[in-house]
């Protein structure tokens, strides 16, 4: 059933949205910028080469809190010990100021969600951050406060602005606000005060480029996403142009490339899946996951170059050569970067090497595509 525009929720930066001259449509419930005048591939390569911001309070950032912290070394420990349960990633030792990509998991292996966690930089040891997705944040936060029962609790965080900074000058646009980000690395993540409030900061995102995750407190959110906006490096960039950069970065989008179907081995992920905790049984589904790695492995997640004809969508049929069908495209569209098709789909492990000729059944159509290493576009996240 679809919902109508008078029941669609709205983000603090609708307003400006519309300003801009943005397409809204609906998404995840809500109502969201798809492109602005400039288009789909104009807003992509500008982000590829300049800085795009993106409106993405639609997820799920939130808090979890102790509730009855000692300020020590050991809140880490106590904190991690409600959340590990769920997730497949190890959260003990996570350092002050670091946050990671993990995985929400299903009691048989799949997986529920995948989210980004995190310790910032000047919170107290029984603090973590996380962001989880739009679409399945009310279900994802129900089995989060139903984990941490009494010993701690979800302060949500969705009522602001999360407010995504991306592309090769985007640290150059935010270290201009906010100077403490120069020195921060990819995936650090620390909370830094601007005009007497906190913000929230990763340097992370989801287009394979170099940029900043920021949590805006409501009061600021607008005034914040302006000043972004009035610097000449700086497009406002929606939901169409985010969706073919993540592609390109050969990045899963939850409900379509993973789902409660797939493990983290099928879906590529198994960096997310911790050795420790996974020898340990300590991970939801961890035998079927130790058999995949051993060679129970019916599928796997790979990219493909469409070397002809039109691009495959999600859903396309995958074939060898000889026409047998061996798998589904998940993720599919024109790369404005590469100037060709490229998807990302499932397909028997013995298919997966890179430069395996396959095809892929367009409108009932065969069109020749290879399996390409990911990312299709290289990552240009700032390591070291």
């Amino acid at each position: 059933m679809s919902t109508s525009p008078s029941q669609l929720k709205t983000t603090l930066l609708t307003d400006a949205h519309v300003a801009a001259g943005a397409r809204m449509v609906e998404f995840a419930g809500y109502s969201m910028p798809v492109q602005y005048r400039d288009g789909v591939l104009k807003e992509h390569l500008w982000t590829r080469e300049h800085c795009g911001i993106f409106d993405v309070s639609h997820m799920g950032p939130a808090y979890l809190r102790l509730s009855t912290p000692t300020e020590s070394e050991d809140d880490l420990r106590d904190i991690a010990s409600l959340v590990e349960p769920l997730i497949c990633g190890d959260l003990g030792a996570l350092p002050e100021g670091r946050q990671k990509y993990s995985l929400l998991m299903a009691p048989d292996g799949g997986i529920l969600d995948d989210l980004m966690i995190g310790r910032p930089k000047g919170v107290p040891p029984g603090v973590l951050y996380l962001v989880v997705n739009a679409g399945t944040k009310e279900s994802d936060f129900d089995l989060i406060g139903e984990a941490l029962g009494e010993s701690a609790w979800l302060d949500r965080r969705d009522d602001g602005a999360l407010i995504a900074v991306q592309g090769p000058k985007a640290a150059a646009v935010v270290a201009q606000i906010l100077p403490g980000t120069a020195a921060m690395k990819f995936m650090d993540i620390a909370e830094i005060s601007y005009e007497g409030l906190d913000l929230t900061v990763s340097r992370s995102g989801y287009t394979g480029e170099d940029g900043f995750e920021i949590l805006v407190p409501p009061e600021l959110a607008l005034a914040f996403w302006n000043r972004l906006a009035a610097d000449e490096r700086v497009r406002p960039i929606g939901l169409g142009a985010r969706d073919s950069l993540r592609l390109e970065a050969g990045l899963p989008l939850y409900g379509h490339d993973i789902d409660e179907t797939r493990s983290p081995i099928e879906a590529d992920l198994g960096f997310a899946v911790s050795k420790r905790r996974l020898k340990a049984d300590q991970v939801a589904g961890a035998a079927r996951m130790r058999g995949e790695r051993k060679g129970a492995l019916a599928q796997v997640r790979v990219g493909l170059r469409v070397l002809e004809g039109a691009p495959a969508r999600e859903g396309a049929e995958i074939a060898d050569t000889s026409g047998a069908i061996i798998g589904k495209v998940t993720s599919g569209g024109f790369s404005p970067s590469l100037s060709a098709p490229i998807a990302m789909g499932y397909v028997p492990p013995a298919f997966a090497a890179p430069g395996t000729a396959l095809t892929v059944i367009v409108r009932g159509k065969a069109q020749k595509a290879d399996v390409t290493a990911l990312p299709f576009v290289p990552h240009t996240y700032v390591r070291s």
